[in-house]
């Protein structure tokens, strides 16, 4: 396992992340400890979670795995999404930020979260009353660092903006979506990140299960995340996806190496990110991912990888290089 610095933080952290958004839903307290235990055998530091996953079961089960090793591990939690019938239950307010950090802690059994994720954009709050809130958190120690996740990098860049006009905390670590079978994070978010300093760790390196060899323009699984959630369903449903998860599966047939292992690596070769976040069901579904961690990524290599996939449009429109005329 190899570590590297989160952003200008100082913090390292291992370069693979575990998300426990299987804990208690998924994965029974059995199965999730024995998960917890491998990953950290393979030197993994940086465990993820949300106070949403199975409605807050995940982190209560993350803090009895924690419990003797709290100050080994880097931790992050989430806040956004509804925890109640309450109108005010949800979302990225005063309110409800300060309410939720501290059921998160409680469930965590921790007095401090190193980076607290807002899970998503909120419209209907300013986002100065955010950036304000999660500094606030910040200066009473309950979080070290803010963090985002699932924004534009438009929204990002004048968050930054606003931090730095306001001396507030900034947004350290990015979370973004990211695999061969969806990129969209290299056109902005990505360069963003390594143009501010800001470490990123990304999830769904798999694809919600498109690139583990399953899947193909005819081969569909009986069951999975991809039949079961329709969440995952309408995520992956353009078929250019399963055309992609079948030229990838052939292909890490041909260099001998399991599409999981691959895939992941893959994700962590990019230069922007920090670890790519694994997920899990069980310990054997897990340790094709740990693999990827004694994969020599090389660029050549990368590039023959990413060739398989389309790559997404640039951010502006002009695709031209020429320096010699203009319009």
């Amino acid at each position: 396992m190899e570590y590297r610095t989160v952003g200008k933080t100082g913090i390292q952290v291992s370069n693979l992340c575990f998300g426990t958004m299987s804990f208690g839903g998924n994965a029974d307290v059995e199965t999730s400890k024995a998960m917890f235990k491998r990953c950290r055998e393979a030197g993994i530091t940086f465990f993820d979670t949300a106070n949403v996953y199975s409605f807050g079961r995940s982190e209560e089960i993350l803090g009895e795995c924690i419990a003797d090793c709290r100050d080994e591990i880097v931790l992050a939690s989430k806040v956004y999404y509804p925890t109640g019938a309450d109108i005010n239950a949800r979302g990225l307010s005063r309110r409800h930020i300060m309410l939720e950090v501290e059921n998160s802690l409680r469930r965590l059994k921790t007095d401090r979260l190193d980076f607290y994720f807002v899970h998503m954009f909120d419209d209907n709050t300013p986002m100065e009353e955010t950036l304000r809130a999660l500094d606030d958190l910040q200066a009473q120690g309950k979080i070290l660092y803010p963090a985002v996740s699932n924004w534009a990098a438009w929204q990002i860049a004048k968050a930054l903006g606003v931090s730095a006009k306001e001396q507030l905390a900034r947004f350290e670590l990015i979370q973004p979506m990211y695999s061969l079978v969806k990129r969209q994070a290299e056109v902005e978010i990505l360069p963003l990140a390594a143009s501010e300093q800001v470490g990123v760790i990304s999830y769904s390196p798999l694809g919600a299960g498109l690139l583990t060899g399953k899947y193909g323009v005819n081969k569909r699984p009986g069951q999975g995340r991809l039949v079961e959630e329709k969440r995952y369903t309408d995520r992956y449903a353009e078929e250019m996806n399963y055309v992609v998860a079948e030229r990838f599966t052939a292909y890490a047939a041909e260099h001998g190496i399991n599409p999981a292992t691959l895939a992941v690596a893959w994700a962590m070769s990019h230069p922007a990110i920090t670890a790519p976040i694994l997920g899990a069901r069980n310990v054997e579904q897990l340790e094709d991912a740990l693999a990827a961690a004694d994969v020599d990524m090389t660029s050549e290599w990368r590039d023959e990888i990413s060739a398989l996939s389309v790559s997404p449009q640039p951010a502006t429109d002009r695709g031209e290089t020429l320096l010699s005329s203009w319009s």
